[in-house]
């Protein structure tokens, strides 16, 4: 893996953040913050994990082990929690526009939230945080579907092709 394609895949990240966003900025406050029957529960314990995800990977990736987790009681609001996700996108497409092509390829070492150590190459883990994304998303967007706010399609070769 090199860098232009983990660009690619974490604009692609970006793109599809961004159509769930425009959907769930829809919801009421109640719809927000409702449970649901998802493995993370509703949109904001869903969408508050994948922050968390995203967060700590890039955390990780900088050499910081965090002990602690991003949680949805945090946001009250939907604003809040986009607010706060589009700083952690920012930090994160730096990360990303700043790696080189021999760290992608290099090993580091994390400690889980758990205490257990860990290491992964890093282009493994920018690929999964995407992959991750992606199946949270997708449990998004069938919530806000169900609220009658569809994000549209968010697959992935609909943006490679706006893209190019």
């Amino acid at each position: 893996m090199n860098k232009q394609n983990l660009q690619t895949l974490f604009r692609y990240n970006q793109w599809a953040n961004k159509k769930i966003f425009t959907a769930a900025s829809n919801l009421t406050s109640d719809q927000f913050i409702s449970p649901g029957n998802f493995p993370h529960g509703g949109l904001r314990s869903t969408l508050t994990h994948t922050l968390f995800a995203e967060w700590i990977w890039r955390k990780r990736w900088e050499g910081v082990s965090p002990t602690t987790r991003i949680k949805p009681e945090e946001f009250n609001t939907f604003e809040s929690l986009k607010t706060r996700w589009l700083e952690e996108e920012k930090e994160l497409m730096e990360f990303v526009d700043e790696v080189t092509d021999e760290k992608l390829n290099s090993v580091f070492q994390y400690t889980s939230t758990e205490g257990v150590k860990y290491e992964n190459i890093l282009w493994e883990s920018m690929a999964h945080v995407v992959n991750h994304g992606t199946q949270h998303r997708t449990e998004a967007a069938t919530m806000l579907t169900d609220f009658g706010h569809s994000p549209g399609d968010i697959d992935m070769i609909l943006f490679l092709r706006k893209k190019i």
